[in-house]
């Protein structure tokens, strides 16, 4: 039998404390540029390899996830493991695949970077690994709820424009070259972040599907990160670019 540690009411506060931190940072990313990628400045203190960096930041949810569900194999079920699969395909792919496909050579990121991410992964790991082995509890119909049909949809779109605008991206360049070009193809034609704007889309499908507090937390998460860091692309986009389209928007086509 598990032991819970943590009551849901004491859960929950966890959880919305944690939303309202989002808010903050929200507000803060809007007018401090995460200093990573592009943006990159080694006025932010020691640097690590850029390679090196994304795995460190991305491995810790996939590990406290599959962690979770390992020691609670025997109560989980084909619903929660399918919603557990769906979250570990992102990040098996965002942890050991992303990294190495990327043209970063010479490139650094901060330490402080690499850390506050690490910090925000265990946090969202364990916040839905926990909810999963302790408080999951779906009926036995829920795939064929319309919740898990629409949000399996949108999860999978989102999934697979990621994935798309990351191949352009990295084929924008060849190997050995680290210059910025203007992309030009599909979804880039009308905003200057498609991977991202297919993150959001994928974690909202997440949300839906999963109807639980912590995936809806994780959505939020995602946009408070995301959405400015579209602002910062497409800002530093103009910047460079004197014949960056003027038509493109950030993230979301047509609107913002």
């Amino acid at each position: 039998m598990l032991t819970l540690l943590i009551s849901y009411q004491t859960y929950q506060t966890i959880l919305f404390s944690w939303i309202a931190i989002a808010l903050i940072v929200f507000i803060l990313l809007l007018r401090i540029t995460a200093p990573y990628g592009r943006h990159t400045s080694a006025k932010w203190g020691p640097q690590i390899n850029n390679r090196l960096g994304w795995i460190l930041m991305e491995a810790p949810v996939l590990i406290l996830v599959l962690t979770f569900t390992i020691t609670s194999l025997d109560i989980q079920t084909s619903i929660t493991l399918t919603m557990i699969g769906l979250f570990c395909l992102h990040y098996i792919n965002r942890t050991l695949i992303f990294p190495f496909r990327l043209h970063t050579r010479g490139k650094s990121m901060p330490l402080v970077i690499v850390a506050s991410a690490i910090f925000f992964n265990l946090m969202n790991g364990f916040s839905l690994g926990y909810y999963f082995k302790y408080f999951a509890d779906y009926p036995q119909d829920w795939f064929l709820d319309i919740r898990f049909i629409i949000g399996s949809a949108l999860f999978f779109i989102g999934l697979a424009i990621n994935w798309k605008a990351d191949n352009e991206l990295i084929h924008l360049r060849k190997p050995n070259e680290t210059h910025y070009v203007i992309p030009q193809s599909k979804l880039f034609r009308y905003i200057s972040c498609p991977n991202l704007f297919g993150e959001l889309i994928e974690w909202l499908g997440f949300a839906i599907l999963c109807w639980n507090l912590p995936a809806l937390t994780f959505f939020i998460w995602t946009s408070a990160n995301l959405i400015p860091r579209a602002l910062s692309h497409h800002r530093w986009y103009k910047e460079k670019f004197n014949n960056y389209p003027p038509e493109r928007k950030a993230i979301i086509p047509f609107l913002v």
